[in-house]
């Protein structure tokens, strides 16, 4: 028994890994006290229930069950490529709901988010290249994006907030249209994502 429970673990972190070195990105969970600060800095409601909301990288699935519960007049829906986070979120859906979430394993990128009414994500900066850029061109002015501890540059944040956590985790709001512009303006600033820490 000891045996298998070790080879089962050594699978698991070995799964996790590979796709870590595939992505550049690591599982981490969005922490409880980020995302009550993630919440507190988006609206009561939504414009246009038809429209969705976009988890990228929804990792072990705690931050879209939060979006699914507040917002369930919305479809929400989560991309993540890890197969053990996916499958742990997958498992948290069948037990808790809520009904209008769905957890797809796929990449976002080769997803098409014109959609969105909002759009979360929780990347790090050379995982996330090309994210801005996909984002000015596919999602509609008002859709809102908001992004855990890293800055979307040139982009001006419409608020941004240090979370009560021993990181002093920054969160930042953005509206696609007043972002759009901005970065306009700022010509000559770069176009990558960086750090925010």
């Amino acid at each position: 028994m000891e045996t298998f429970a070790l080879v089962s673990t050594f699978v698991v972190i070995a799964l996790v890994f590979v796709t870590t070195l595939s992505t550049g990105a690591s599982p981490t969970p969005t922490s409880p006290t980020v995302r009550r600060t993630m919440m507190t800095l988006l609206p009561k409601r939504l414009p246009n229930p038809n429209c969705v909301i976009y988890e990228l990288g929804a990792g072990w699935g705690g931050l879209a069950l939060a979006l699914a519960r507040r917002y369930r007049s919305h479809a929400v829906v989560g991309f993540e490529v890890s197969l053990i986070p996916w499958a742990v979120a997958r498992l948290r859906l069948a037990m808790f709901g809520p009904a209008n979430l769905s957890l797809h394993r796929r990449n976002f990128m080769t997803e098409l988010l014109s959609d969105a009414t909002l759009v979360t994500c929780y990347l790090p900066p050379e995982a996330a290249l090309g994210l801005r850029e996909k984002l000015e061109a596919e999602l509609r002015p008002g859709a809102l994006v908001i992004t855990n501890s890293f800055a979307i540059r040139p982009w001006r944040p419409l608020d941004e907030v240090i979370a009560p956590d021993i990181y002093a985790s920054k969160v930042y709001l953005y509206e696609i249209g007043a972002v759009a512009k901005a970065s306009h303006v700022a010509v000559g600033a770069s176009s990558e994502f960086t750090s925010a820490s």
